[in-house]
């Protein structure tokens, strides 16, 4: 009698526990009674149900989850062959519709997998290479986003962001790519090479168009300030002459014997010379 009555509160405590269950910040449940779904548990605490085998609880992650989609071949619309690399940020923001479609995470990456390459396939192939890669990937992928949402609903499934983590090309392609790549970069900078080249030719032709000119400019200036001089030179040399023509012509003479006589130096000279006659003079 003692171990049926032990019995039975085992029992009953087991009873008692299986109806009572909790549920954290980052989760969400389904009750299940006798396998088919009665109601939803979203807010954390202490909560209770029927006992196991009336009711059972089916717990669900509630945070944002992350799955990394395999590397998949896309053809662009230029009909390049691209090697896209992604992933996908989703949470379960129904767990009932969850339970009655994909009843588990691994078969919803499955159909993620499926639905986020349908929709990146359809949306790259709008686009060229280009645009894939760098202009437009950020509109690109918000349009990805936006359709997998709209097709991942139905399942319970929301769809945050779907992003890019990589572009290759193939093996295959990648030399060729690089070699018209590279090809472009050449013909590109033989331009800007002939460019510069060409305003480079210009700007020499201006500095010695410019130089002939300040050349030109600063003889003329200097001949004339020459000229001035002279005729200055001149006047004065006229004026001394008319003062006292006797003394210019005696001063000119000595300036003559300056610059041509030194103690080395012979002359031979007729006797009516007029170098003679201050010397004469001097005699």
């Amino acid at each position: 009698m003692k171990k049926v009555l032990i019995g039975f509160i085992i029992i009953i405590v087991i009873g008692i526990w299986t109806t009572v269950f909790t549920v954290n910040m980052t989760e969400q449940v389904v009750i299940l009674q006798f396998g088919k779904p009665v109601r939803t548990v979203l807010d954390p605490g202490l909560h209770f149900k029927l006992p196991v085998p009336f009711q059972n609880a089916i717990f669900f992650d509630k945070r944002l989850l992350e799955y990394d989609v395999p590397p998949e071949e896309v053809l662009s619309k230029d009909k390049k062959t691209l090697i896209v690399d992604n992933y996908v940020r989703w949470r379960i923001y129904d767990p009932l519709l969850f339970l009655q479609t994909v009843q588990a995470i691994p078969t919803a990456t499955t159909r993620l997998d499926d639905i986020v390459y349908s929709q990146l396939r359809q949306e790259l192939g709008t686009h060229d290479m280009v645009e894939i890669i760098s202009e437009n990937r950020g509109l690109i992928m918000e349009k990805v986003t936006k359709k997998s949402q709209e097709a991942t609903r139905p399942y319970g499934i929301e769809v945050v962001d779907v992003r890019i983590k990589r572009v290759d090309l193939p093996r295959e392609n990648e030399e060729s790519i690089y070699a018209r790549m590279k090809a472009e970069r050449n013909r590109q900078a033989n331009k800007f090479r002939s460019e510069g080249a060409e305003e480079a030719q210009k700007i020499r032709a201006s500095t010695d168009k410019d130089k002939t000119i300040i050349l030109a400019n600063a003889y003329k200036e200097s001949e004339e300030r020459r000229g001035e001089g002279e005729a200055e030179a001149l006047e004065i040399y006229a004026k001394a002459f008319s003062a006292d023509p006797d003394f210019y012509e005696f001063v000119r003479t000595l300036e003559t014997y300056k610059k041509v006589l030194n103690e080395k130096t012979t002359l031979v000279l007729p006797s009516n010379s007029k170098l003679f006659e201050l010397l004469l003079k001097g005699d």
